[in-house]
C-alpha cells in the first residue's frame, strides 16, 4: 500500500509530538505538520469546531489536512468547559478550573478528542472522537501541557501529565481517536 502524506495543522509542539508517537508504527501514513493562522473557532461541541477547522485548513493547504480539538468537560458542570477548555484554563489556570467544581461532590470528568480529516478543498469531512473518563484533581506533574496536570484517568492513580508518554498515549482520548483514524485508513 503507498503511503498517504497528510498535512497535520497544530502549532501546538506537544499535540504534534503524542501525535507522531502515537503514528509512528503507521507505515502507510506520512504525516507533515503546518502551522496555519486559522480563526479560533467556538462551538457548542469539538466536532462543529473539528469540521469547520478542517474546511478551512484544506483550502489553505489545497490538500489532505488532519486537524484535532479538544474537549475537556466537568460532569457536574454540563460536560463545560468543554470545547472552551482552553480559554477557561488561559483565565483561570488550573486552580481555577478545580475551584469551579468546589461545593460539588461530583468532580468527574471526561476529555474528548475530536479529529477531522478531509482529502481537499470541497471533499467530505469525516470525523473521529476518542473519549477517556477520568475526575479533575489537584495539579500534579509537569505544568507544561495543558490541563494534563489535573486530569485522573479512570483507573488510574496518576494525571496524565504525571504518566510515561507511553502509558499516556495508550489510554488517552487523543490515542483513542487517533485509532478510529487509523481505521478508516486501513
Amino acid at each position: 500500500m503507498a503511503a498517504r502524506t497528510i498535512t497535520f495543522v497544530t502549532g501546538n509542539a506537544n499535540k504534534l509530538k503524542e501525535v507522531q508517537a502515537i503514528l509512528a508504527s503507521c507505515t502507510h501514513l506520512t504525516l507533515v505538520n503546518r502551522k496555519i493562522d486559522l480563526p479560533e473557532l467556538q462551538a457548542a461541541s469539538t466536532a462543529e469546531v473539528s469540521a469547520e477547522k478542517c474546511k478551512l485548513a484544506a483550502e489553505a493547504v489545497q490538500g489532505a489536512v488532519l486537524v484535532e480539538d479538544t474537549s475537556l468537560c466537568f460532569n457536574a458542570l454540563n460536560s463545560l468547559p468543554g470545547p472552551y477548555i482552553k480559554w477557561f484554563l488561559e483565565g483561570v489556570g488550573h486552580d481555577g478550573l478545580n475551584r469551579m467544581l468546589d461545593g460539588f461532590e461530583d468532580r468527574s470528568a471526561y476529555a474528548l478528542c475530536t479529529f477531522a480529516y478531509c482529502e481537499g478543498p470541497g471533499k467530505e469531512v469525516h470525523i473521529f472522537e476518542g473519549k477517556t473518563d477520568g475526575s479533575i484533581v489537584k495539579a500534579r506533574g509537569p505544568l507544561d501541557f495543558g490541563w494534563d496536570p489535573i486530569f485522573e484517568p479512570s483507573g488510574f492513580a496518576q494525571t496524565y501529565a504525571e504518566m510515561p508518554k507511553e502509558t499516556k498515549n495508550t489510554i488517552s482520548h487523543r490515542a483513542r481517536a487517533l485509532e478510529k483514524v487509523l481505521q478508516f485508513f486501513a
